[in-house]
């Protein structure tokens, strides 16, 4: 397969299928022509690099993810540790997320929104950290 080919099968965008060829996460086979030749097992890496980093995941742990996948003898435990790892992240971006929320609300409901110039808003994120 092409790397257009490949790229619709996998639901990624070709510089992307080139940029993880750069960096190691796949491995395509080079024909004598110099052209990639990409195998179905690297349609399913690729799937599964897509899969992964819509979930989040950094590339580093796409990599040991595709390293954990690839090791038949892993033990799931490693992969569990790297997913609660992940876990734990999202679950601190949520609360961070949370808490700009409350404060951006508490500074919208202050504010009038008239024609008159005295904005809590402003004046809230003049003051700096709550």
């Amino acid at each position: 397969m092409n790397i257009s080919e490949v790229a619709q099968a996998a639901g990624l965008p070709a510089k992307t299928i080139r940029y993880y060829e750069e960096i190691g996460l796949i491995r395509p086979l080079r024909g004598a022509n110099g052209y990639r030749r990409f195998r179905d097992s690297d349609v399913h890496k690729l799937a599964f690099l897509a899969r992964a980093r819509s979930l989040g995941f950094s590339i580093e742990d796409c990599r040991r993810l595709i390293e954990l996948y690839e090791d038949r003898g892993r033990a799931s435990a490693d992969v569990k540790a790297l997913a609660e790892s992940h876990l734990a992240q999202i679950d601190a971006k949520i609360a961070e997320l949370r808490a700009m929320r409350h404060t951006l609300a508490d500074l919208v409901a202050a504010c009038a929104g008239d024609a008159r110039p005295d904005c809590p808003i402003l004046r809230g994120l003049a003051a700096g950290p709550a």
